[in-house]
């Protein structure tokens, strides 16, 4: 059915209209709108130094359980820990591989996929080949594999993962690009004499960041799972950095004795990877909308 246009209202303010009622840009920007500002306030909100062990405060309990205190909110770990300190300090880790690893893998496949869409021919085979190449590696395994040869550091596992995530923006560049090369303000631009490098820089990626967006939002979600995993299983960010994966591999021996010290960050990781794949999401769906008019 074809929406209603009230008189007097224009196409971009229906369009605000439709973005404020939907609940999972809403929920999903909140999400990673507040988990980003405690990431980016954590030496600030922090009570206490993540790294202060205090082993005759080991597993103390959250405030709300019996036997926990106030002073530790969210309880401490096996070693006396502050929880709540380590758990604002995980956030920090999360975020930033997330976006490091975006911009790293975001520029490599757009910059394949722009130059395949655009010139076509032998580039856009290459293209293609390099693609087709990457879809057929398992990352998990890949991943494991180098950090496993190389060892665990925070700056390895964003490289990796960067390495390792960049065909779905260069899938999404590429066919973005073939759609837009030929429409007419790009011939426009041509035929006054711009160069090809800026008909890319000023006519093609502006008309394909949107696209590009989506692919960023869940690119960043499966980042901060896959360093999850590869920290849970003793590969990822090395130990004592609180990262929420190595958080919940520490806390696997004391889950039936004390189940907040893997609870707490099991369920700050499900709520941010929500977050993000509800923005993602209502984008998607935004950006479909508008295509259809």
């Amino acid at each position: 059915m074809s929406e209603a246009v009230l008189p007097g209202v224009t196409v971009p303010e229906r369009r605000r209209g439709r973005l404020l009622r939907d609940s999972g840009l809403v929920l999903g920007g909140l999400i990673v709108g507040f988990v980003t500002l405690v990431a980016v306030l954590g030496p600030w909100l922090a009570p206490y130094d993540p790294f202060a062990i205090d082993l005759t405060r080991r597993l103390v309990p959250p405030a709300w359980m019996e036997g926990g205190t106030p002073e530790n909110l969210l309880g401490t770990d096996q070693l006396g820990r502050d929880y709540l300190s380590r758990l604002i300090y995980g956030a920090r880790i999360s975020m930033v591989i997330g976006v490091l690893t975006v911009v790293t893998s975001g520029l490599i496949g757009t910059t394949m996929g722009v130059l395949g869409g655009y010139f076509g021919g032998r580039v856009d085979d290459v293209v293609v080949f390099a693609i087709t190449a990457r879809l057929s590696i398992p990352v998990v395994l890949v991943a494991l594999a180098v950090v496993g040869l190389m060892g665990s550091s925070f700056t390895l596992v964003i490289l990796v993962l960067g390495l390792l995530l960049w065909d779905r923006f260069a899938v999404v560049a590429r066919s973005t690009t073939m759609q837009i090369r030929n429409l007419d303000y790009v011939a426009a631009a041509w035929c006054a004499g711009c160069s090809r490098a800026s008909i890319l820089l000023r006519e093609i990626l502006p008309n394909i960041a949107s696209h590009l967006a989506v692919v960023a939002t869940l690119e960043m979600a499966l980042a901060i799972l896959l360093e999850a995993a590869l920290s849970f299983l003793g590969l990822g960010v090395p130990a004592p950095l609180p990262s929420w994966g190595l958080m919940i591999a520490e806390a696997k021996e004391y889950m039936f004795f004390s189940p907040w010290v893997i609870m707490i960050p099991g369920i700050a990781l499900f709520v941010l990877v929500l977050g993000i794949n509800l923005l993602g999401d209502a984008l998607r769906d935004m950006l479909g909308t508008d295509l259809s008019r």
